[in-house]
């Protein structure tokens, strides 16, 4: 009798037993069925290694970062050389689509584009929706005026009241808002459509990075306007933009960014399109308002 009990004991262990592994199992099948199809969803950087080609939205109209040479109406600049050779290293082709600004980020967000490269800011705010590469650019604000009065502005506060023209999102306008500039609101226009309105008094001021300020002058002598000589203000930095979810492609990316720093590549761009200055070097200056 004891016996009967001890063995009929063993065997609903042991039956206990092989149902907890049954179970186990069927636990571990699911387990590994879901792992399987994360691992099995496709990141932007397996799309584009794939597809063999980024795609890129950038103005071509804003010289010398992004426009159209002269010589042959080819899209080139600082930027669109970086990305060019980039992808190169990637072993990938590039893909640009021309938009204005405020049409950027939205064509990230939807897909249309994996990134853009535009002399865009790198902000904490932006930083919130989006990742950047590390930065290849480092500059500052000036600001465009008449030369007879310098527009009636001597320091940040006088842009109140003053015509201020740029895109509507930009971080430039944001700021020249903020000191209660009436914002002129332009789309993807030249250089020369700014500089004229400055010149002929539609505008008072157009706030925007030193150095693109400083060689759209140069290229457009005969327009009367000059930098104000006095007023510099918000250091940042300028890197590529992307979705919030490309991390991989952010890496990849910035490792070659990192070779290009190191073997001199960026420093050769720059002096080629900024005419002989080194932006990727930090500037040393006293600013009346840091970022």
């Amino acid at each position: 009798m004891n016996h009967f009990f001890k063995n009929k004991k063993q065997s609903l262990l042991l039956g206990g037993l092989s149902m907890t592994l049954i179970l186990s199992a069927c636990g571990g099948g699911e387990n590994n069925q879901n792992e399987q199809n994360e691992e099995s969803t496709p990141t932007a950087w397996d799309e584009i290694q794939e597809s063999g080609v980024i795609t890129v939205a950038t103005s071509g109209t804003l010289y010398p970062t992004s426009y159209h040479s002269d010589e042959d109406n080819d899209l080139t600049g600082f930027e669109v050389e970086i990305v060019r050779e980039v992808a190169d290293r990637l072993d990938l082709d590039v893909t640009f689509t021309e938009m204005g600004f405020d049409g950027m980020l939205t064509s990230i967000n939807s897909g249309q584009v994996d990134l853009a490269v535009n002399d865009i800011d790198i902000n904490e705010r932006r930083e919130e929706d989006f990742l950047f590469t590390d930065p290849y650019k480092f500059s500052y604000g000036a600001m465009i005026v008449r030369p007879d009065d310098h527009s009636g502005i001597e320091s940040l506060e006088d842009l109140e009241g003053k015509r201020h023209g740029g895109a509507a999102t930009t971080i430039y306008m944001q700021l020249a808002e903020e000191y209660g500039a009436e914002g002129v609101t332009y789309d993807n226009v030249t250089n020369d459509t700014y500089l004229r309105d400055i010149e002929n008094g539609r505008l008072d001021v157009v706030m925007n990075d030193y150095y693109l300020q400083s060689l759209a002058i140069e290229a457009l002598p005969d327009i009367d306007v000059v930098i104000h000589p006095d007023l510099f203000y918000y250091p940042n930095n300028q890197a590529m933009i992307m979705k919030k979810d490309s991390v991989e492609l952010q890496e990849n990316i910035n490792s070659v960014l990192a070779e290009m720093m190191e073997d001199g590549t960026i420093t050769e761009l720059s002096e080629q399109f900024f005419g002989g200055q080194d932006v990727s070097q930090e500037p040393d200056i006293d600013f009346e308002v840091e970022q």
